[in-house]
């Protein structure tokens, strides 16, 4: 099974967070006894791969996220600040479009600030609506994972 984690990673502090959370999912599968590959766009690519590439780094960085996405049974997606980072959102999309037998989008929403557009949607009501789950805590997000791993 593949699980793609989309989030922004622009800061030290959104890297440390959703580095930390695909432990926790490595940790949730294989304590079930399970092998999940957690794929998160911030292990895909180094500096050097960067400088490597040159003016190509765009192409290949999205060539390489969209490869992965393709392959995912399962789309997990940090959703918190006052807008969704613009690139999970058309990680959302992407899956939301390619998905096949009803392969989950689960988004993880920690922040408490209301950012839908409409009333009962969380976030962007598009974003929202591709969601089939909307969890505002880790601990949400590993027991409905428990039942999908």
């Amino acid at each position: 099974m593949k699980l793609y984690l989309a989030g922004p990673l622009f800061t030290r502090a959104e890297q440390n967070w959703l580095r930390n959370l695909k432990s926790e999912i490595e940790a949730c599968a294989k304590g079930l006894g399970r092998a999940v590959d957690v794929v998160w766009p911030g292990d895909l690519v180094s500096q050097e791969d960067i400088k490597k590439w040159g003016e190509n780094a765009k192409r290949e960085i999205f060539a390489l996220c969209e490869k992965h996405l393709r392959e995912a049974d399962i789309l997990v997606a940090l959703l918190d600040g006052p807008l969704v980072d613009d690139g999970t959102a058309w990680e959302i999309g992407c899956f939301y479009s390619i998905r096949k037998n009803g392969q989950p989008i689960y988004g993880i929403r920690t922040d408490f600030r209301k950012a839908g557009d409409v009333p009962g949607a969380q976030v962007n009501l598009m974003i929202d609506c591709s969601c089939d789950c909307i969890f505002a805590s880790v601990e949400g997000l590993m027991e409905k994972l428990k039942g999908v791993f």
